[in-house]
Parts: C-alpha cells; structure tokens; sequence
C-alpha cells in the first residue's frame, strides 16, 4: 500500500475512533450548582470596579473571557482584560467568613503539578489534575486554594477531593474568597526554553505555568456537556467561534499537534505552512496544512470590526477592519504554539 495512503487512512480511523470515545463523567468542582440553574450572580464571584466614577461589582468579571478593564471608545465600553477560567463562589463559611468549601477533581485524571507556596504564582496555592481525553491530555487547574490534599501522581476519580477554596494568590481578600478553575491545552513541552527566548523571569512552575496552559471557558463547556453528555472534549473546541487565523511555516508535524492529533484537519505530507484558527482570546482551535509558502506567520484572515483588534484580542492582533497584523505578544503566542524557539538539549 502506498505510503500516503497509508497515512490517510490512520488519520481516518483515529477520527473513527474519536467518535466512539466514551462519553466523560464531568462535573462542577464544588457543592456550587447555581450555574446549571442560570443563578450566574450566585455562582461566579463577583470583582470591585470603578469606572468612569462609578462603583459596581459585576458577577460578568468572574466569567471566562474578556471580561475585565473597561475602555471607553467613541460611545462604547469594552472590556479588554482576558480571565482565562472561571471565579466559583463559596458555598459555606465559617464564623470569621472563611470558605470551607472542599475543591474536587472535575473528572478521572492524576495530579500531575502542586504548587503549595502561595508567593510563587499569582495563582496562589494551586494544582493541576491531568486527564486523558480521547487520547490527548487535557488540564484542570485549581488556584486560589487554602490547603492542597494531594500529591503528584496521585490518581482521583470525578469529586475526588484535592483540596479546600481559599483566597491564596494576587488581589483576592476573604471576602472575595473562590475557586478559579481552567480547562486547557499544553501549549509545548519545552516552556523554560521559549521562556528564556522571550526574556522571561524565574519560572518555578515548569511546563505547568499557566502561560504555558491555553485553556477553554469551562462554563460553556458544562454547560453543553449537560446538555449533550455524549459531548467530546474535541468537538466543544471545533464549535467555539474563530476571530482570526495566522499562517506560519511549517517543520513538519508541530508537538501540540501530535499532542492533540484531532485539531489538525488534514495531513501534514508536502505541507509548506499551517494555517492555525484562533478564538478572540488566542485559542487554537484547528490546524490545517498547506501549500501556500509565508517567510513568517502572517495574519491570512480576521473578523472585521471597527474597533481596534487589539482591544478584541487581549493585544495578539493590530489593525483595525479587515486589516490585521500579529503584535509581538502575538508573535510569541505563534512561537509557543509552534515550537519555533531554541530548544535547549536533554
């Protein structure tokens, strides 16, 4: 049998196979049930804010997205800082106004990262859980937390208890004690390396840092998952909206996708470049190979809108209307995603 068909159609049975996956025993992380009963002021915590003289403490801050920093432009306000997961709201406190609310695992994984001094992230006291989904890994992470349970290597089934709900980490008070909770991918397995080439500090978190973990608004996904329990993980991330796509060469197959075989639409035999969909907060949704040849990754295709990207795109892509370009930030996010840095030898 020739080689490329060979390969085509081992692409074709792992999708086969992707479509038979069992279905994931998923649930919320805490006794907080207020987001399946639309409660969304009792299940996100809520942030202070003051803008334009105006006092407010909107629950909409706790959610995934841009969702924070109001500006104003011509007579619009839009919010422009990215919260890459969710806030949970406390169930229970003690006397004093402590959370007692126990942290459970959100589905079958092990423990795979703790890190148990609050000053060494602003994540606080945090933990991340691995799981196996349809042959890929995929992260949880747990932060803010007041005592991790847990230990790396440990196995835990769906509520396992990993630990309690705290207000460990940076600009969080008792009050606004919660659980910030993400669902993610593994951006590269060499993260010290691209950190160092991008002139980053100490890095006492490994491959488990967060910039390192490009995670998916976990509301949305329970949410579709109660609603379809047959739901993949892989299908949720093919449905979220693309804000822009970025051409960049290719050499060869890159890890994330051999570490997620099921983004990348096509084979990558002959392939000159990849073209990389991106949700509005820089999440890469699909890979396709191509035959179009780019000196660097380029900007192939943007949402329109009359206001600055930047501001849409927590700063990854400038210009405004059709026009787009990657800004720096955006540069470095491509390198990351694509293994386009010097990798230091084992």
């Amino acid at each position: 049998m020739p080689f490329p068909l060979k390969r085509a159609l081992a692409f074709l049975f792992a999708f086969a196979g992707l479509a038979h996956a069992a279905p994931l025993d998923l649930r919320l992380p805490t006794e907080n049930r207020h987001l399946f009963s639309g409660e969304f002021d009792k299940f996100y915590m809520y942030v202070d804010r003051n803008f334009e003289g105006q006092r407010s403490q909107p629950w909409e801050a706790g959610s995934f997205g841009l969702v924070r920093t109001p500006v104003r432009v011509a007579n619009e306000v839009l919010l422009t800082k990215f919260h890459e997961g969710i806030d949970i709201q406390p169930i229970k406190r003690d006397a004093a106004g402590n959370p007692l609310d126990l942290v459970t695992s959100i589905a079958d994984g092990t423990v795979v990262h703790i890190s148990p001094l609050a000053g060494r992230s602003n994540y606080g006291k945090y933990l991340v859980v691995e799981h196996l989904w349809e042959n890929s890994r995929v992260y949880s992470l747990y932060a803010h937390l007041a005592d991790i349970t847990c230990e790396p290597g440990d196995l835990v089934k769906v509520g396992s208890v990993l630990g309690r709900m705290g207000y460990t980490g940076a600009g969080i008070n008792r009050v606004r004690s919660h659980l910030h909770l993400e669902i993610a991918f593994m951006m590269t397995n060499h993260f010290d390396d691209w950190q160092k080439a991008s002139g980053g500090g100490i890095n006492y978190q490994g491959n488990f840092n967060g910039m390192n973990l490009s995670g998916i608004n976990p509301a949305d996904f329970f949410l579709a998952h109660q609603k379809n329990p047959e739901l993949q993980f892989s299908q949720f991330v093919a449905s979220v909206p693309v804000y822009f796509k970025v051409i960049a060469p290719a050499k060869g197959t890159p890890d994330f996708v051999t570490r997620y075989p099921w983004i990348a639409q096509g084979l990558a035999e002959g392939a000159e470049s990849w073209e990389i969909s991106f949700s509005a907060t820089g999440h890469p949704i699909s890979f396709v190979p191509s035959l179009r040849k780019v000196a660097e990754p380029t900007v192939s295709q943007i949402r329109p809108s009359t206001f600055p990207h930047r501001l849409l795109t927590r700063g990854l892509v400038t210009g405004e209307e059709n026009r787009a370009s990657l800004s720096p930030n955006g540069k470095k996010l491509v390198a990351l995603l694509m293994g386009d840095f010097p990798i230091s030898q084992p």
